[in-house]
């Protein structure tokens, strides 16, 4: 997920770009390379490589962006355009939940490893516990 600017008339749109395929926004065609984002039990961070052209007519074609932006910075390194501002959300994914599945297992009774061991445990002296 995307959310796109267009800095003239101040319109913020969200954007859904699947991987490897183009997205046009305005003059604008985004590829989204890879996306990832951490799991819950980490610190919230999604990052994707993306790559950006400009395709505005009265100019020639050219690339405006490639390389990785961050949803919790998007101002490190962000898209330079006059026109338009492009900056990650959040990662989608179709795939179902991959949460391992809860099995009820009844409790397990401690064993020591030398259990089945025939040896006698050891005679400690009176004063051993002070």
């Amino acid at each position: 997920m995307l959310r796109a600017l267009d800095k003239i008339t101040g319109k913020a749109v969200e954007l859904f770009a699947p991987l490897n395929q183009p997205v046009k926004f305005k003059t604008l065609t985004i590829v989204a390379r890879y996306c990832y984002s951490t799991p819950p039990s980490e610190t919230p961070e999604t990052s994707a490589f993306l790559q950006i052209e400009d395709h505005r007519p009265d100019k020639p074609e050219r690339r405006v962006f490639s390389g990785w932006m961050y949803a919790s910075s998007p101002g490190l390194n962000g898209m330079q355009h006059p026109l338009y501002d492009v900056w990650v959300i959040s990662c989608k994914t179709s795939a179902p939940s991959q949460e391992p599945s809860v099995v009820a297992v009844a409790p397990v009774k401690p064993v020591s490893p030398n259990a089945g061991a025939d040896e006698k445990m050891p005679t400690l002296p009176e004063d051993a516990g002070q």
